[in-house]
């Protein structure tokens, strides 16, 4: 219960308050923490006594000799669901620091309730997310429902399975946004939130509309960057129901791969194109790349000029004017494109054939506004 991480953690709060130095012990009577790192790991027979009698002891100078490893001071055994787990010890005359001892000890009790409780929820979460990922695995349903049963979990209504992907520069404070997250009044009583990873989370979301979730969303983004200084992205699946939440996970998490690109909530039912591009293996899309766009990218004007044609619906004037050329100039381009690809940006299936590549490249529907 009382371990040594746990016990630094308090003596460094505590020493906030006052300008003593602290022990803690464990009721074995070993020091685990203090503000005097050389009494780490060495024997206090007042803790020991004071662990052992339940009671506050007072070690005063003259009992420095008498007692292994003592200073004068207080000690005070640390309580927790009443039975001694500790002592803090606080060294110093000991009329002085009795003042407020007992304020010290109540408060090294609250940071042990505090951590307690913490790791019983993180236990939870953790039953939970194994729950999620077996359910993704559809195991057999019977277990399933006793397991959805034990945690209070309906897999009898259709869910929204929603990613979502946080990303910042600094590390990626998850605890935190785990815990903002659940406090959100959008949850509903079958709504479920799940960690998924360093960076990812999942929400279970009961039947709402696709504009309800949007809203839903785009609130829970803007607050979480402006609050934690991260990007956020979501993918959204269907809700598709027949006891599995399998679909709908692949489609929220294949609408995360277009939503990173540019941090924005993307619903997998919106995807055309892309759908495609996510299906296709790595090793034929890399293929595809050196067939159709490769030989354009050490030309950002030849690139230019195929997304603003494509912008302008192969206009010749349009994308001249938008592009500040003489329309000889484009055709030159245009030409020089056919030149490079052996695709004509004039005729229809090769235009849509380096837009495909173009996509591809940059896995975002988002590179031409």
């Amino acid at each position: 219960m009382l371990i040594p991480s746990l016990a630094k953690k308090i003596i460094n709060e505590v020493r906030r308050l006052i300008d003593e130095d602290l022990i803690i012990v464990n009721i074995s009577g070993t020091i685990i923490a203090s503000t005097e790192s050389s009494r780490i790991g060495k024997f206090h027979e007042g803790a020991l006594l004071s662990a052992r009698d339940h009671k506050k002891m007072t070690i005063t100078k003259e009992m420095e000799n008498q007692l292994e490893g003592v200073k004068a001071g207080i000690n005070l055994p640390i309580l927790f669901k009443d039975d001694v787990v500790g002592v803090i010890g606080i060294t110093g005359n000991p009329e002085k620091v009795s003042a407020y001892g007992e304020l010290l000890k109540k408060m090294t009790e609250l940071f042990i309730q505090e951590s307690y409780y913490a790791e019983q929820m993180e236990l939870e979460a953790r039953a939970v997310e194994n729950f999620v990922f077996d359910w993704l695995q559809f195991k057999e349903i019977d277990v399933l429902v006793k397991r959805a049963k034990h945690f209070g979990i309906n897999i009898d209504i259709k869910r929204h399975v929603v990613m979502g992907l946080i990303e910042s520069e600094q590390e990626i404070p998850l605890r935190d946004i785990t815990k903002r997250v659940r406090e959100q009044s959008f949850l509903q009583v079958d709504d479920l939130f799940v960690r998924w990873g360093n960076e990812r989370f999942l929400l279970l979301l009961a039947e709402r509309s696709k504009e309800q979730i949007n809203d839903i969303l785009k609130k829970l983004k803007e607050e979480l960057e402006h609050r934690f200084s991260v990007q956020i992205s979501f993918g959204v699946g269907t809700n598709d129901f027949d006891y599995s939440i399998k679909k709908s996970f692949d489609e929220a998490e294949r609408a995360l791969e277009v939503a990173k690109k540019n941090y924005t909530i993307t619903f997998d039912d919106d995807l055309k194109l892309e759908m495609l591009i996510h299906e296709a293996s790595p090793k034929v899309q890399a293929e595809f790349i050196r067939r159709t766009v490769v030989t354009l990218l050490d030309d950002i004007d030849l690139i230019n000029t195929v997304f603003e044609f494509i912008k302008h619906n192969q206009s010749i004037k349009e994308t001249a004017k938008a592009l500040h050329i003489h329309v000889n100039t484009l055709n030159y381009r245009l030409n020089k494109v056919e030149e490079r690809t052996g695709l004509h940006p004039r005729n229809f299936k090769d235009l849509a054939t380096l837009y495909i590549g173009f996509v591809i490249l940059n896995k975002s529907i988002k590179i031409i506004e």
